[in-house]
């Protein structure tokens, strides 16, 4: 089993470059996709972060107010702490179970926009980072996402710097400029993974 750290900046293209190792057979363990799965309603993820951010957190029907939780989060670098100190040993305990269950062959893709802020990749055999300009980055969340450029940017700087996620890269790929560019590199990207599991 080769496993692997994947990451990027919000808005660099990383949910596309997981896409695509999926359609190659990767396993992936989308941290994402899990932190929302970890604070459905009845979960006890999701009551804790009701006790530690009130009931004004959740929505009409009873599920998280994640664009909520995220305007009070990002403002705050506290409030944004006690929140990752909820969710993440949530999301690590599922994501292990998720790479048991994969095969001795495998090549298991974590898909974790945080790894470079939690100082994840020593846990991976190879990092692999989604690079884009921060120019570009905006111009994807505002045009692509409908985000406010302030929000944006917020978003942007609370994650870890460019340079810090290059720094701990084994493998980039350049993702700023069209989706056509993307594919070949990630095709390279696979075949280096496939190798290395022999």
């Amino acid at each position: 089993m080769v496993k692997v750290g994947l990451t990027g900046g919000i808005g660099a293209g990383k949910s596309e470059v997981s896409r695509l190792l999926a359609s190659y057979g990767a396993v992936i363990v989308d941290a994402d996709k899990i932190a929302r799965e970890v604070v459905e309603p009845g979960t006890p993820g999701l009551a804790a972060v009701t006790a530690e951010f009130g009931e004004d957190v959740l929505a009409a029907d009873g599920t998280l107010d994640r664009p909520g939780l995220g305007a009070i989060v990002f403002a705050d670098p506290e409030k944004l702490q006690a929140l990752n100190a909820i969710v993440h040993p949530l999301v690590g305990a599922r994501s292990a179970e998720l790479e048991a269950a994969a095969g001795p062959d495998a090549v298991v893709v974590h898909d974790v926009p945080l790894l470079t802020e939690n100082g994840l990749a020593p846990l991976y055999d190879l990092v692999v980072v989604v690079d884009a300009t921060p120019h570009t980055q905006l111009d994807r969340l505002v045009r692509l996402r409908g985000m406010a450029e302030s929000e944006a940017k917020a978003r942007m700087e609370a994650q870890a710097t460019r340079e810090k996620r290059l720094a701990i890269a084994d493998l980039v790929i350049d993702n700023d400029g069209p989706l056509e560019a993307l594919e070949p590199q990630v095709r390279q990207v696979w075949q280096h993974l496939r190798e290395r599991t022999g």
